[in-house]
């Protein structure tokens, strides 16, 4: 009859990769619900940094005015209501409920050298946040920059404008 005799090396190796496999099949169920937190399923085909820092050059190219925002700031609903007593247009993405948010606000982040929302877009140009856009407001100097862009961007001609915004997913 053998008698098996392990030392005490042995079983703590045996041990150490014993945890490590089961530690590989945690992450990697956790990974799965990573994707699903928050109610915001995100796809397999999620937008890398370059393709974020893209997506948010098309759109702030394509639209005069943009808002990247949080539907639950309360800095981002001053900057749509300043937009809205003007009676501009204005699109808005909100980062909260957009499946690659998180990426999108850490590419405005690298472009903007500032992290947080809102990140108002004029023409191209980051203005900053909403305190930002209520005073440029307030010193009558955004309507100004409005009216540099594209006629359709614009507020309407009776000053009333449409108010209206634009959500993008």
């Amino acid at each position: 009859m053998l008698k098996c005799i392990f030392r005490p090396a042995v079983i703590i190796q045996l041990a150490i990769i014993l945890t490590l496999i089961m530690s590989v099949q945690i992450v990697s169920s956790c990974d799965i619900f990573t994707f699903l937190r928050m109610g915001n399923f995100t796809s397999s085909t999620a937008l890398s940094s370059t393709s974020c820092v893209q997506y948010v050059r098309e759109m702030v190219s394509h639209n005069c005015v943009v808002i990247f925002s949080k539907t639950t700031c309360p800095y981002c609903k001053m900057a749509k209501n300043v937009f809205n007593e003007i009676g501009a247009t204005y699109k808005v993405i909100e980062l909260d409920e957009h499946n690659d948010g998180r990426r999108l606000q850490e590419a405005l982040a690298q472009m903007t050298g500032a992290r947080t929302v809102p990140r108002v877009f004029i023409n191209g140009n980051c203005i900053g946040g909403g305190s930002d856009t209520k005073q440029l407001h307030q010193q009558g100097r955004l309507l100004p920059l409005i009216q540099q862009c594209a006629p359709c961007c614009a507020t309407s001609s009776d000053g009333s404008g449409s108010g209206q915004f634009e959500s993008a997913k």
